[in-house]
């Protein structure tokens, strides 16, 4: 944002979880106005703008009405995460594809893995967006569906900032584990064995058996 002009206008258009400052038909509406008065108009948008940021439904609007759009990719939360934590998204011999799923259904419903069927390979890294609500109907589906119990994940709150909070654990403990951690939107979650491969999952698993063995010896005082 200190890149932009002193004469420029702002307008915030931003969207979180349960709440968003605009709805979709207005934020349309407001590019078409901006574009016809022969401004420059800039649509930023965090992550890569065409993987489920909807900037592929404002640029098919504006074509429409014969306005040239120009996107500049970005770098999508999912990459910039795994590498932020050394998870490597495919990684021969572990992970042979990479899949990204939205947490949430076009009507917002919280039953999002209608996808759960064919999502649920071993062999394929899940990065799921905007899923921490329905995490605890999305993790038994996936299991339900073969996709083993101590398959490794992690939770990622805030990805890539300094506010970032991680939560690594097994695919059946990944819920109690979130929500022991008290994680809030927005929050990235992604699983696979490649999540194994991460210089902190070996911190987290030790930092696991640290606590179980210290709730055994309470228990035994």
């Amino acid at each position: 944002m200190d890149l932009v002009g002193e004469g420029a206008r702002l307008l915030y258009v931003g969207k979180t979880a349960g709440y968003h400052s605009r709805t979709q038909e207005e934020i349309h509406e407001l590019l078409l106005s901006f574009a016809e008065a022969g401004a420059n108009v800039v649509r930023l948008k965090g992550g890569d703008p065409l993987v489920f940021g909807r900037g592929g439904e404002e640029m098919d609007f504006l074509q429409q009405q014969g306005i040239r759009v120009e996107v500049i990719p970005g770098i999508t939360s999912a990459s910039g995460i795994a590498a932020e934590l050394g998870i490597p998204l495919t990684h021969r011999s572990v992970a042979t594809s990479v899949r990204f799923l939205t947490g949430h259904s076009r009507n917002g419903g919280t039953d999002p893995l209608y996808v759960a069927g064919n999502a649920a390979d071993p062999d394929t890294t899940l990065v799921v967006y905007m899923g921490l609500s329905t995490l605890p109907s999305l993790a038994p589906k996936l299991m339900n569906h073969g996709l083993p119990p101590d398959t490794p994940a992690v939770a990622v709150e805030r990805g890539t900032t300094p506010q970032q909070r991680t939560v690594f654990a097994l695919l059946k403990d990944l819920v109690d584990e979130v929500k022991s951690a008290d994680l809030v939107s927005p929050t990235l979650i992604i699983i696979g064995k490649v999540v194994a491969l991460s210089p902190f999952w070996a911190e987290s698993s030790e930092h696991d058996m640290l606590k179980t063995e210290n709730s055994y010896a309470t228990e035994a005082r």
